[in-house]
């Protein structure tokens, strides 16, 4: 299906990558695999109740899609210097299929089927714009919208920006009078934001604080189930889990208690999950940020997300508390002075030698706890709800450019939902598995007894 677009062209012109971008190449490994291959990509569905006009969502989706500049750019990268070129918009895809006839209490299962089954497939970095559209129906007025956007050119952030978007604009094509949405700066502008912005009194503040804290510092990586010199092939398994209600509640009325974050606390259990497997007392594991420091830019479309180095010495922590004390510690010092990774990085050259090693990798920390800004609210014909609350692994998901990632999701609910990626050259499962439960353990004994000595 293909409509006309609304907004013209611009010309075709080259800006510099993000500092995010040129984090990516540090695993560039050509088209086939890495961040720069058609599997790295992200993808969020989302319940649309009410009835659909799937001309005019294609219209919505194009219009939407058009406007931003990063799912329109294409990336140059090799020897010279790296850049993206910004292309004339082009027609999303949108690819519409129907379900099979479910009783409502199935449907969640079938929406979490479809997006396993999109989050498998590929999707070429080199056809823009990198927005494409699955809508998946169950009836006329149940369906399951996902889109699908390619890492290189966004966010968690900016799906919730490209779904708050697309849906008011459908239902301003429909005749409604909804409000206009805020104007989103090009994401080009925050490339050359962080360029200008490299050399300010704050960045070189920061880029001291980063060379003293990182000092004789190693980035942690946990021994693999299996050599990179095995040279076997890869694939990435998702392994999903769920906290218990009761532990998800205890945890998060803890860190509340403890003038804590919930990434805090839960950072502070994968601390003592990774003393135990390394026998370090000096951690310094990569956390994953969202990387939107700067308001001007909370509308942009793009990759923000940054690569934080955060060190946490637990030498003499004979409590849950103490650790959780020195976690916070660390986090607050380390977001008052963040900086792009490559920025960080450049002031400790050897950060991340271990991570080099055949036998090691770095597993990954993040956190969702972005407000999600579709939660069954009706714009105009539609309401519209995520896809929330997976419970179900399955064997290949989107790329992990290399070694694991670990996510925590914080439903609007209270209960946490956990999903460990991780490259299947380099881990197995039950090892996965075992970590998952030893992290669960700790949280839930760190949590109910935070005084008592840890086992």
């Amino acid at each position: 299906m293909t409509t006309s677009l609304s907004t013209s062209a611009p010309p075709t012109t080259h800006h510099p990558l993000s500092f995010t971008q040129q984090f990516l190449r540090l695993f560039d490994q050509g088209d086939g695999q890495g961040p720069f291959s058609a599997r790295y990509n992200i993808v969020v569905g989302w319940r649309v109740r009410g009835r659909l006009d799937v001309e005019t969502l294609h219209r919505a989706i194009n219009e939407v899609a058009a406007k931003h500049d990063s799912l329109n750019a294409t990336i140059t990268r090799g020897d010279g210097v790296a850049h993206q070129t910004i292309q004339p918009p082009s027609p999303a895809r949108l690819l519409v299929v129907d379900l099979p006839r479910a009783a409502q209490e199935y449907r969640g299962r079938k929406a979490e089927e479809l997006l396993t089954e999109i989050e498998s497939g590929s999707y070429s970095l080199q056809e823009l714009p990198h927005l494409r559209a699955v809508l998946g129906r169950f009836d006329d007025e149940d369906a399951v919208l996902a889109l699908i956007v390619h890492h290189t050119a966004g966010d968690g952030w900016s799906m919730q920006l490209l779904i708050r978007d697309i849906v008011t604009c459908y239902a301003r094509l429909r005749g409604h009078d909804v409000p206009e949405q805020p104007v989103a700066r090009p994401y080009h502008e925050y490339a050359a934001w962080q360029q200008e912005n490299a050399g300010s009194k704050a960045a070189v503040a920061a880029r001291g604080y980063w060379r003293e804290k990182l000092r004789g510092a190693r980035m942690l990586s946990v021994r693999t189930d299996h050599a990179r010199s095995e040279g076997l092939g890869k694939v990435c398994p998702v392994y999903r889990f769920t906290l218990t209600k009761e532990l998800s509640e205890e945890a998060l009325a803890f860190a509340k208690r403890n003038r804590s974050s919930p990434f805090m606390v839960l950072l502070a259990a994968y601390n003592v999950l990774l003393q135990r497997l390394t026998g370090a007392t000096d951690l310094v594991v990569p956390a994953i940020t969202s990387g939107r420091g700067q308001p001007e830019f909370h509308e942009t479309v793009g990759p923000f997300f940054n690569f934080l180095p955060l060190r946490t010495d637990l030498t003499g922590c004979e409590t849950f508390r103490q650790v959780v004390d020195r976690t916070r510690g660390t986090c607050v010092e380390a977001y008052a002075r963040e900086i792009p990774f490559l920025q960080i990085a450049a002031e400790s050259p050897e950060l991340m030698a271990e991570a080099a090693l055949d036998d090691r990798a770095l597993c990954a920390l993040q956190v969702w706890q972005f407000a999600t800004v579709m939660e069954g609210e009706r714009i105009g014909d539609l309401a519209v709800e995520e896809v929330r609350g997976r419970l179900f692994s399955q064997p290949n998901g989107t790329d992990i450019p290399d070694g694991a990632l670990l996510t925590f999701d914080i439903d609007p609910s209270g209960e946490i939902y956990g999903n460990f990626a991780y490259n299947s050259n380099l881990f197995t499962e039950s090892s996965i598995m075992s970590m998952v439960a030893e992290l669960s353990g700790i949280l839930r004994y760190g949590v109910a007894a935070p005084d008592s000595p840890m086992e």
